[in-house]
């Protein structure tokens, strides 16, 4: 145990600091503190030694420096047990300090609301993490705070341990300062790489995740998981969704509904449209007139997969589309937004997990895509990669009819969120059958129209949606027996990459077919 008799306060967030103060007072504490927080624990009516009282120097330099002073730092890093250490101290009129309590300038939020670089510059801390540093390498003696969440248990303590603190306690908030001055300098390097320098892949790659939230499993009961969130300006994607029922999101769940938002957001300026997810993969996606006839589209590609699915629209929800969607078992849904009767309706499917994220990614952000392997970690640009129809360029006889072309921009948007080898063909602005994964091209073709004649059988149709249908591969044909698959399967039009050597083959396979084909020149793997 080890008591607290003079402690060190400097915030910028004073959430909290009065309190803190007042219990620290209640312990015989002396309190040392600079400027505002100062000025806060006074107007409480607490004694407050500033903290040029202390050094014997003013703060200077519009208050740059004022805590870089040995007094401060030798107060801190003295070893209690090193009789070298105490006589130094002695010698210099050196007093201990066993508790430091600080947060740091708001740089993050500064850069968050758009400051000018000045302004930026300036709210980069540096006595803060200084004094944050050496209390917490001095840990065995010396408590140190970072985070007002963490006031109420140390006042706890205090109480407990008459104005002491355990070592299991401040080896603990020892983690937590680093921690914390590891994230904001990340922070700080981020920013300096990426927006004041325009750094692509700076030499050192920042990262700043908190906040996790541990999961019950991983991708299977015997891994461990957790999710956590990004630190700083983010998106509003599925970690800042605001979950209204259910159980609480597995890491399948996570991973399955980001991909259907990724998706859905490709329409987000586009008519009402939805998105069915299954392990990652869409298994039926559609646009119509309303939310309600979309997902009816939507399910009726696939409605085998569907069941137990990932569902997400880019439209609010309403009573007729919760309706439908709770008509059958139902993982997630992700939306924007619903309204009242929608939320009435879903709350009577305790289980279904609603996440409402109240606007959707603009799908042509920038950002990194960040993959381990063993050893290292691959990076690069998020595939945001857009087709206008002047970039397309056909290459057949015959060019497609409008809703053919309209069909294959669909087809193309649906086959960049598809596993590759990756074959979608699409009608009338939704999915007829989608051939995903598979190690060749003409097995996706294969079994996307397999799986379009099961959905036609199930639906009762005459004939699968794939009959005068356009189709789209991620990638280009290396032969013509995927695309010969593919027209069997009654597609009309067809847009892919281009690039292969035997362009000239395939194209003559389309033209002895009389199918329209665009090259797109851009490809959209995904393993």
């Amino acid at each position: 145990m080890t008591a607290i008799k003079r402690a060190l306060l400097s915030v910028s967030d004073k959430t909290g600091i009065v309190a803190l103060g007042q219990a620290l007072a209640r312990h015989g504490v002396e309190l040392v503190s600079t400027g505002g927080t100062a000025l806060a624990l006074r107007d409480a009516g607490l004694a407050v030694i500033e903290v040029a009282q202390l050094t014997g120097f003013p703060e200077m330099m519009d208050g740059r420096v004022k805590t870089l002073h040995p007094k401060v730092h030798g107060g801190l890093l003295g070893l209690r047990d090193a009789a070298d250490h105490q006589a130094a101290m002695a010698e210099h009129a050196i007093a201990p300090i066993d508790l430091v309590v600080v947060n740091l300038y708001p740089f993050e939020a500064t850069v968050a609301r758009g400051a000018e670089r000045a302004e930026i510059i300036e709210n980069i801390d540096i006595g803060g993490p200084a004094m944050i540093r050496s209390a917490a390498k001095n840990h065995e003696f010396v408590t140190v705070l970072t985070d007002p969440a963490d006031y109420a248990a140390l006042i706890a303590e205090l109480d407990a341990q008459d104005g002491a603190t355990t070592l299991d306690t401040r080896r603990r908030l020892a983690a937590r300062a680093y921690a914390a001055t590891a994230a904001y300098d990340a922070m700080i390097a981020s920013w300096f790489a990426f927006a004041d320098q325009g750094e692509a892949f700076p030499p050192t790659l920042p990262l700043i995740l908190q906040a996790p939230a541990v999961l019950r499993y991983g991708e299977n009961p015997h891994q461990r998981a957790a999710f956590y969130a990004h630190r700083g300006p983010a998106v509003r994607g599925i970690g800042q969704a605001r979950q209204v029922q259910g159980k609480e999101l597995s890491y399948n769940n996570y991973n399955d509904a980001d991909a259907a938002l990724e998706l859905v957001s490709e329409f987000k300026h586009d008519d009402p449209a939805v998105v069915i997810v299954k392990h990652a993969n869409p298994c039926g996606v559609a646009r119509a007139g309303t939310i309600a006839e979309a997902y009816a589209a939507a399910l009726a590609c696939d409605p085998v997969s569907a069941f137990g699915g990932i569902i997400a629209v880019n439209r609010p929800l309403d009573a007729a589309t919760a309706e439908a969607i709770t008509g059958i078992f139902t993982e997630v849904v992700v939306a924007p937004d619903a309204d009242a009767a929608a939320l009435k309706i879903f709350a009577a499917k305790k289980n279904l997990r609603l996440l409402l994220t109240g606007d959707l990614p603009e799908p042509k952000r920038s950002g990194l895509a960040i993959k381990s392997i063993i050893g290292g970690w691959l990076v690069q640009s998020r595939d945001n990669g857009a087709l206008d129809r002047d970039a397309l360029k056909l290459v057949t006889k015959r060019p497609p009819s409008e809703q053919e072309l309209a069909d294959c921009l669909f087809a193309w948007t649906v086959a960049k969120h598809v596993k590759s080898n990756a074959i979608v063909y699409a009608k009338d602005g939704a999915t007829a059958g989608i051939g995903a994964g598979q190690m060749n091209r003409l097995e996706s073709a294969r079994i996307a129209a397999w799986k379009a004649e099961d959905a036609a059988a199930k639906a009762g149709w005459s004939t699968p949606r794939t009959h005068g249908s356009a189709v789209a591969s991620d990638a280009f044909f290396p032969f013509a027996d995927g695309l010969l698959a593919a027209i069997a399967a009654g597609a009309t039009a067809v847009i892919q990459p281009g690039g292969s050597i035997r362009d000239e083959e395939v194209i003559a396979a389309a033209d002895a077919h009389g199918v329209a084909m665009l090259f797109t020149g851009m490809r959209h793997f995904r393993h």
